[in-house]
């Protein structure tokens, strides 16, 4: 950008929208002098961490959004990270799904399971957890202490439902059944959440009055399910350790940071004891470490119910003002943000970073033997198939279909030996004979070169089917492969490396060889072609069963009074499928965008009379 146009950008807080020429949103930001702020990253003299630089050269124009206040802006910075996921603002996830345990607080008998988006629904949710083994565990032993429903039951405080075999097990107390009042059930939900948040004291102390009061009346079945209690109970105590002297509840965040990765250990303390710890793994953050730590807190934070009173941080921040200004917002009670220098909160933070840099070796170790396997399997793959050179972009073609009906086909890619999503590709079937997965691959395989001779030809800046790939992976025997040999040929590109793989019994087709290629089990070449094969097949599923799901999604809702297309589409967008919205109950159909109470009713009916 140049002088005169930065003149254009007012100086009052708000957000900026860095865009490219297609008018994609490449990163957003947040500043409390937007000229300030966006003249810093054109300043010539200016050097940028290499993933900002990359970014700069791509900004084609600059987008922004006055706010009235910088908490404003902030609040705004986090919804636009969360709607567009910019390519180059730091992601919490990193594209993957923790999951979070969901107590849905909203309804008459809160439910309790594991989900892996947390949504503003009025539930509360409690995370995010990178074990989920460790989670399930967890929820495992709390089940003991405290029977609570997880089923997707639409309960209704007038209807008697027929209790289902966990209450007979002990494993809920069938609120469905009118077996507890709505405010003894609440009241053990509330216990459930205070254990999750570390205040286990009282109710340890109530599960052994309770036990030896049992024992002194000789009822000592009575007494022996209050001590399973009490150890399941002590078994989630012992995963707890107490780190701080002082009963305050307190988040400290870790910072390990390499130009190979970076590392953020999150320690969960509440009321002195560490009752959590969560790691998350980056890459490409080289010298950002006031920007990634900022990035990190407000995409952590806002989608958690819970925030503790203190949160100590190895770094201070810029805008550390604003951000607790934020925080104290959204809890409503005040919140610091802590950078100490000496004493109790320094140890907990060498603590946070010692186990964040041991996390952050283990997880480069991990990567780094991983991508050596993955070279010499693309290595043994070149020579076994006799290819001009190693396959760095593999492509993977599989058709889904139910008895013939609407078929689709899918088509993976893989760069280097690694999932390549952002490249995945799918293809609606039309015009073939039914059941005819030959002229499937035909017309998938066909469209892929088209494009992508298309956009070669008119040198498209941001191509969908480029490059071309080093290898053609198909799932299926020798019939599926001279099928799309004949396509390519016809298209000109008989010299296209291609093979198919049959799954039985993993034989590998290759034009010119009248035998398969048999490879021995533990063969990584052959694991690596399984990959992309069951890869191919599950996004070939997922398409198939999504594209079925709307369908009948459509047809059952077309039959109920009051949902036109409007609702469909939100309840689409919500649910995802009819056994979903069958399993919703009222209070979540009602979170849906223009839903009555009337629609609301309607459906649940509607779709109960059609079971």
């Amino acid at each position: 950008m140049n002088e005169e146009e930065l003149r254009t950008i007012p100086t009052t807080p708000g957000v900026y929208l860095m865009k490219n020429e297609a008018d994609q949103i490449l990163y957003v930001g947040k500043a409390n002098s937007l000229r300030h702020r966006v003249r810093s990253y054109f300043q010539p003299a200016k050097k940028h961490p290499p993933r900002i630089a990359r970014m700069v050269e791509q900004v084609a124009k600059v987008d922004f959004i006055t706010t009235a206040s910088e908490i404003e802006a902030l609040a705004l910075e986090c919804n636009l990270i969360k709607e567009h996921r910019p390519k180059y603002n730091v992601r919490l996830r990193d594209d993957k799904q923790y999951p979070w345990l969901k107590v849905t607080w909203q309804e008459p008998y809160p439910r309790v399971y594991i989900v892996r988006r947390p949504q503003r629904d009025g539930a509360r949710y409690f995370g995010p957890f990178t074990e989920a083994g460790a989670l399930r565990e967890i929820l495992r032993l709390l089940q003991k202490i405290f029977p609570l429903r997880s089923c997707k039951r639409s309960l209704k405080p007038e209807e008697r439902l027929r209790p289902c075999l966990n209450y007979h097990i002990g494993r809920c107390l069938a609120p469905c059944a009118g077996e507890v009042d709505p405010e003894t059930y609440r009241q053990m939900v509330q216990e459930f959440c205070r254990v999750l948040e570390g205040h286990t004291e009282q109710l340890e102390a109530k599960l052994k009055e309770e036990m030896e009061a049992a024992a002194a009346r000789q009822e000592y079945e009575e007494a022996a399910v209050y001590r399973d209690k009490l150890r399941a109970l002590q078994k989630v105590v012992q995963r707890q350790t107490v780190v701080s002297t002082a009963p305050i509840d307190r988040d400290v965040f870790g910072l390990a940071l390499t130009d190979e990765g970076s590392f953020i250990q999150v320690l969960q303390i509440r009321r002195g004891k560490l009752i959590g710890k969560e790691g998350f793994f980056f890459t490409d953050l080289a010298g950002e470490t006031e920007e990634f730590l900022r990035s990190f807190l407000l995409q952590y934070y806002d989608e958690l119910d819970y925030i503790p009173k203190e949160v100590i941080l190895p770094v201070a921040l810029p805008d550390q003002a604003a951000i607790a200004a934020w925080l104290t917002d959204r809890k409503k009670q005040k919140v610091d943000l802590i950078h100490p220098k000496r004493g109790e909160k320094f140890q907990l933070l060498q603590m946070a970073r010692e186990n964040a840099e041991l996390l952050l070796d283990r997880e480069l170790a991990r990567r780094k033997q991983a991508a050596a396997a993955t070279r010499l399997a693309l290595e043994r793959l070149r020579e076994l198939l006799a290819l001009p050179q190693i396959p760095r972009r593999i492509e993977a073609f599989d058709i889904s279909h139910w008895q013939g009906e609407e078929p689709v086909a899918a088509m993976v890619v893989f760069l280097d030996g690694r999932p390549a999503p952002e490249a995945y590709r799918r293809f609606r079937i039309r015009g073939i004979a039914k059941n005819d997965d030959y002229a499937a691959l035909q017309e998938a395989v066909g469209r892929r070169f088209l494009h992508g001779q298309q956009e070669q030809e008119e040198a498209e800046e941001n191509p969908s089917f480029l490059p071309f790939p080093d290898l053609l992976v198909i799932d299926g025997g020798k019939g599926q492969l001279n099928a799309v040999y004949t396509k390519l040929a016809a298209l000109g590109w008989a010299e296209q490396p291609v093979i198919s793989l049959a799954e039985k019994e993993e034989e590998i087709y290759q034009r010119g060889q009248e035998q398969p290629l048999r490879l021995p089990r533990d063969d990584q070449a052959l694991h690596l072609l399984q990959h992309l094969r069951d890869e191919a097949h599950r996004f070939a599923l997922t398409f198939h069963r999504a594209r079925r799901q709307k369908q009948s999604f459509a047809s059952a809702l077309d039959r109920i009074k009051g949902i036109g297309p409007k609702r469909k589409k939100a309840l689409l967008q919500k649910f995802g499928s009819l056994r979903q919205i069958r399993e919703a109950s009222l209070e979540e159909l009602l979170s849906v965008e223009g839903m009555t109470v009337t629609a609301a009713r309607a459906i649940l009916e509607g779709l109960e009379e059609m079971e």
